[in-house]
């Protein structure tokens, strides 16, 4: 699947019986091979220290607007998922879905494996309070 998508070679999903899994774990996949993260190193340490909604929106606003936009519409598409109807599916709730893709947004420099460790915790939080606090209603209509 991941080489067809590379080709651009898109399958026609809406005739075809697609595991779910497929495609999340390549929309995750895209997001953790990218040569930078998403937020960039810079922005780490105050998005690992705040839970505040408003700092995490005012970091978000600090990227670069490229990094905002892929985030912003990411973030969008994760709260589409964390609906309660659709939880009630899923079983993917916010903390769930942050716990999913914080790894692939977000990149620990330090090869402490306790720092590690401690900061995976610090990246779920701040991925579970803009997936639960991001307006993000603007981006409906890009695609």
């Amino acid at each position: 699947m991941k080489n067809r998508l590379d080709r651009w070679d898109v399958p026609d999903y809406k005739n075809t019986l697609v595991d779910a899994h497929a495609p999340a774990s390549l929309l995750k996949l895209w997001y953790r091979e990218l040569y930078d993260p998403l937020i960039p190193d810079a922005y780490y340490e105050d998005c690992v220290n705040t839970e505040d909604p408003d700092k995490a929106k005012e970091i978000v606003n600090k990227l670069p607007e490229i990094n905002q936009l892929v985030l912003t519409y990411l973030i969008h598409f994760l709260q589409q998922f964390s609906n309660p109807e659709v939880v009630s599916c899923t079983k993917m709730d916010s903390s769930n879905l942050a716990m999913v893709f914080a790894p692939n947004c977000l990149r620990c420099t330090s090869e402490d494996p306790k720092v590690i460790l401690e900061n995976a915790r610090k990246e779920m939080s701040f991925m579970r309070t803009l997936i639960q606090h991001m307006d993000t209603s603007h981006v409906s209509n890009l695609v």
